[in-house]
Formats: C-alpha cells, sequence, structure tokens
C-alpha cells in the first residue's frame, strides 16, 4: 500500500475545455488509476481526487467518508464562496441524512414521478406550441430546455409563477464559480435573499397549505422532523439544482443529437431506444466542471492501494468514473445499445441525487416530444458558433440556435 502524502501536489485549475470535451487532466488521472494528490484554486491545504469507478463507489458509500466534518474548517475548493446553505442536506451524514431525505423521499419515488408524467407533457407541449407559433429561428435553450425544468420544480415546491425568474437567476449566482471577491459577496447576499424569501414561503403555506413540497416540508418542521434550517436549505438544492441540472443536461443532450446525425438519425428511426439513449448520453456528456463536494476521512483508510489518512480531505469526480475504461469499453464512444455497469451521473451512495426518476423523466420528455414535433430540427449556426457558459459548475451551451 502506497503513502503519496509526501509528493509536492500539482495545481488542479479545472481550466473549462472547449464544448463538451473532456478534462484531459481526468483522462491522465484515470490512465494512472490511483487517486491523485492535487490542490485547489482556492481555500486552504491539499487533497485526494479520486477517479476511478470502483474506488469512487466504495468512496462514496464508506461512512469513514464525512461530508458533515468539513464544516467549520478550512478546506481547498474550487470557488471562493461554499455553495450550501446553513444545514444543507448535502453536509449532512446519516443518521441525520437520512432523516432529512426522508421528508421529501416519497415525493420523488416511481409511482409518484410517473404520475406526474402527464401534468409536465402538458406544461411542455405549451413551451414547443409557443416556439412553434415564433416561428424559426429560435435558440432551444431559452425556449424549451431552460423554461421547462424551470416550471417543472417550481410548481412542485410551490414557487408561484411570478417569482420563476427570480429563482433562475439566483440559481446561476449560487451555482456560478466565484473567482474573486465581489462575485463571491454577491453569492452571499443571494444566498441571504433565498433564506428569507424561502422562510416567507413557508410562513405562507403554514397558514394556508397547499398540495406541494413546501406545504410537505412545513409540516415536517411543525412536527419537529425537520429544522427550520434544514428547510430552507433543502427547498434551495431542489429549487436551484432542479433547474440548473437539468437545464444545462438536457441542452448538452440536443447539442450532441444535432452535431452527431447518426446519432439523431438512429434515435429517430427506433424511438424505444430513448431511455437507452438518456442513459448513455448522462454518462458520456462531462456535465461538471471540475470537482463537486468534499468529504474528510475520520480514519485512516485504504483506497485504490492508496493510504489516505484521517484528516485528509477527498474529492471524487463521477464524471471521470463514468469514462473508466476498466467499466465502460471504449468509454468515449456513445452506444446507445450499451449495457454495461449503471453510470455514476446522479451520484453514488447516501448523498446520490434527490430525485433522479424526475430528471430522467424530463430529460426523456425533452428529447421525445421536441424531436417528435420538430422533425426537421438541426442547428442555424456551424456548431463551432454555439457559445459555452463560463464559470459555471455544470457545464452547458449558453444558447442553441436552431432552425426546422
Amino acid at each position: 500500500m502506497a503513502d503519496r502524502t509526501t509528493a509536492p501536489a500539482p495545481l488542479y485549475a479545472a481550466v473549462e475545455p472547449p464544448g463538451l470535451d473532456f478534462d484531459p487532466v481526468f483522462a491522465a488521472l484515470l490512465r494512472d488509476r490511483a487517486p491523485a494528490r492535487i490542490r485547489l484554486s482556492h481555500g486552504e491545504g491539499e487533497c485526494w481526487l479520486v477517479t476511478r469507478y470502483e474506488d469512487v463507489k466504495t468512496l462514496t458509500s464508506d461512512p469513514r467518508f464525512s461530508r458533515a466534518a468539513i464544516v467549520g474548517r478550512p478546506f481547498p475548493k474550487m470557488t471562493r464562496h461554499h455553495v450550501p446553505m446553513p444545514g444543507a442536506v448535502s453536509f449532512v451524514d446519516p443518521p441525520d441524512h437520512a432523516r432529512v431525505r426522508g421528508v421529501i423521499a416519497g415525493s420523488f419515488s416511481h409511482p409518484r414521478t410517473e404520475r406526474l408524467r402527464p401534468r409536465l407533457r402538458r406544461t411542455l407541449d405549451g413551451f414547443v406550441d409557443d416556439l412553434l407559433r415564433a416561428g424559426p429561428p429560435a435558440d432551444l435553450v431559452r425556449c424549451v430546455t431552460s423554461p421547462f425544468p424551470l416550471a417543472v420544480i417550481s410548481d412542485l415546491i410551490g414557487v408561484p409563477p411570478e417569482d420563476r425568474l427570480l429563482m433562475r437567476d439566483w440559481a446561476g449566482t449560487i451555482l456560478g464559480r466565484a473567482s474573486d471577491e465581489a462575485s463571491a459577496a454577491r453569492v452571499g447576499e443571494v444566498q441571504a435573499a433565498a433564506d428569507g424569501y424561502f422562510r416567507a414561503l413557508a410562513a405562507r403555506r403554514r397558514a394556508e397549505p397547499r398540495d406541494d413540497l413546501m406545504s410537505v416540508m412545513t409540516a415536517a418542521v411543525d412536527r419537529g422532523r425537520l429544522a427550520e434550517d434544514e428547510l430552507v436549505a433543502l427547498t434551495g438544492l431542489m429549487q436551484f439544482n432542479g433547474w440548473h441540472a437539468v437545464r444545462n443536461n438536457v441542452s448538452n443532450m440536443f447539442y450532441v443529437l444535432l452535431t452527431r446525425p447518426d446519432l439523431l438519425d438512429r434515435l429517430r428511426a427506433a424511438p424505444e431506444l430513448l431511455r437507452g439513449a438518456v442513459e448513455e448520453l448522462l454518462r458520456h456528456i462531462p456535465h461538471k466542471h471540475g470537482v463537486g463536494q468534499p468529504r474528510v476521512a475520520t480514519e485512516d483508510v485504504e483506497v485504490g492501494g492508496v493510504l489516505i489518512r484521517a484528516g485528509d480531505v477527498v474529492y471524487v469526480s463521477y464524471v471521470a468514473a463514468n469514462r473508466d475504461e476498466r467499466v465502460y469499453p471504449d468509454p468515449h464512444t456513445i452506444d446507445f445499445d450499451r449495457h454495461d455497469a449503471p453510470h455514476l451521473a446522479f451520484g453514488h451512495g447516501p448523498h446520490v441525487c434527490v430525485a433522479p426518476l424526475l430528471a430522467r423523466l424530463e430529460a426523456e420528455l425533452l428529447l421525445s416530444t421536441v424531436l417528435d414535433r420538430l422533425p426537421g430540427l438541426r442547428l442555424a449556426v456551424p456548431a463551432d458558433q454555439v457559445r459555452w457558459q463560463t464559470d459555471v459548475l455544470i457545464r452547458g451551451p449558453e444558447e442553441l440556435p436552431v432552425t426546422w
């Protein structure tokens, strides 16, 4: 067993590759195979980065690696600000983690999610109707792939339509990569505003409950199952990630299909491949920039033949794990017929995504509906003229100019 903590750690600056290119640092680390010691652009100290599929699964399921232990201590990070609000479920360990998630878990079960399908389809058809009435050319992101998930998650939580654009703007700030003091201060201001907004919405639902998640969470607070800070943080997690992640992931899927006519033609000719296509695109698309949330080793643990010592900060890369050639033969090829190990695009272990079934349903509906109703859909500009967002945690095109 190797102990690599004495070697000087190189800086991983998380430079954003063009378009959907795979991060060359991740490619090199996968070849090296063992966990790597690195530094990040902000924060203090060094950390480990784990990239291999099996190592990522092992570490994210091991209770000796704690999310809660990161709270209140300096650590290396990608941004100047610390994204989670106080009480965030992302930084709570079991069993409290299960208690918090359990409040809303039933709302995202398979039966409950499937019951949403007709409602979501009607919402999506409305956006596509507007797109068709306006005519080409159009920005698919602005008209469909952004407003649809924003409407879905806002409606489920109970955020009224007039506040949805505010939620979108707040998410764009909080989930950006603040690289200077001014932008970090702006994130703090937005987090404080969101805190106040969600507390006020909870108070309204306490007075007048409705059929929405805020009413469910407020009732849980009143029963002593959830703290008010936990409600606020859980609402922010669902509202902001529920829009930002789906908006970017599905926009990326459309970009891949519109720049790969062979894949698009195959999906049109065999619509029964849709679910497999969504899973393969989730695996293949490197949707995150850099690394996610850190953990702290609470005791010495061997991972991938390397000794990680108690107190060490550890990050994992699900993006890298999804391209591990030991698990996925020819991992850089998109194969709609792939039946290899399940991907890790939604994470793994106790901190897996809160609503992966909903995200899958939204992606399936978006792809099937748009491709069916716009059979001549194609990019309205050359692929190299598509503009990409910068300084964001989840990669995605800024816009997708299309015609049909």
